[in-house]
């Protein structure tokens, strides 16, 4: 690809790299093999416990649709202390797996919004949580840089390797400040790098829906938060990708005759050890007597 992306673009290639992921193997919970393999429940569960972050037990009591389908690059739920009454958010929800936890934890009296603008990922998540049986989840279908939200009706907004493949992640966050309470908290797993990407990496489809490429420095991340309104931005924790990993999720993507991700990871292997990894995120909006 010899030109840059237009967002509508990008989110064109998000949507169909996605849509073909519910029938493919994994995405960043790759497990480090550079040659794809099918998928089952049992190695779908241990990826998610060992390399994302889940805790086994939580993940058996999942519809198995929903562990099969997830695609994150971390846990956002580890370290979101969510209590029993609450509205949270999850910005690109995917098949719904953080949705139906967060459900457990928030109880009946609470209230959890998943939000994606895959209609097969919409579509599949519902169906997901029909089999839990939660009644206290909904999904809308939708863009994270125009959440179809009400301003200030969410307590928590969560998200899991989602944000850095949104070409305007400013106004991504602009729009969390918008829908969250003042004093409302952000729990976020993502993708960002130490260095910028060559621009050949950020234009490719293939490396984009791989989780690599829309990714920014952490350091242009934290600020966008800072500059959207939040306070208390902090990273608490990285997984720095190894050079098997990286491999591995990028040879996960190469499923078309045309793909150039492996060609990619030869080219420019030695700028990318090092400089990619799953961040944990927390922050929050300013209660009103801060501002």
């Amino acid at each position: 690809m010899n030109r840059t992306l237009t967002p509508d673009e990008i989110k064109q290639a998000v949507r169909e790299g996605y849509t073909k992921l519910l029938d493919a193997s994994s995405c960043c919970a790759s497990t480090g093999s550079t040659t794809p393999v099918p998928i089952t429940l049992e190695r779908k569960r241990t990826e998610l416990a060992s390399v994302v972050g889940y805790a086994a037990e939580e993940l058996r009591m999942l519809p198995d649709g929903a562990v099969v389908s997830a695609f994150g690059c971390g846990n956002p739920l580890s370290f979101a202390e969510l209590k029993a009454g609450q509205v949270v958010l999850d910005i690109g929800s995917g098949a719904g797996i953080d949705c139906l936890l967060a459900s457990e934890k928030v109880g009946p009296t609470g209230r959890v919004i998943g939000l994606d603008m895959t209609p097969a990922m919409t579509a599949r998540a519902r169906e997901n949580a029909r089999a839990a049986g939660a009644t206290n989840v909904e999904f809308r279908l939708g863009d994270a840089e125009q959440m179809p939200v009400e301003d200030e009706s969410v307590d928590w907004v969560i998200s899991n390797c989602v944000i850095n493949l949104a070409p305007d992640k400013r106004r991504v966050f602009s729009e969390v400040v918008r829908v969250l309470v003042p004093g409302g908290r952000v729990s976020i797993s993502d993708i960002v790098l130490g260095d910028d990407l060559p621009d050949e990496i950020v234009q490719s489809v293939d490396a984009l829906v791989g989780c690599v490429a829309g990714a920014i420095k952490e350091s242009e991340y934290l600020q966008a938060m800072r500059d959207a309104g939040l306070i208390d931005v902090a990273v608490t924790a990285r997984m720095v990708y190894t050079e098997e990993q990286l491999a591995g999720f990028l040879a996960s993507m190469n499923h078309s005759d045309n793909s150039d991700a492996q060609l990619l990871w030869n080219r420019y292997r030695d700028r990318l050890i090092g400089n990619v990894w799953s961040a944990r995120i927390s922050a929050r909006k300013p209660r009103h007597d801060e501002n």
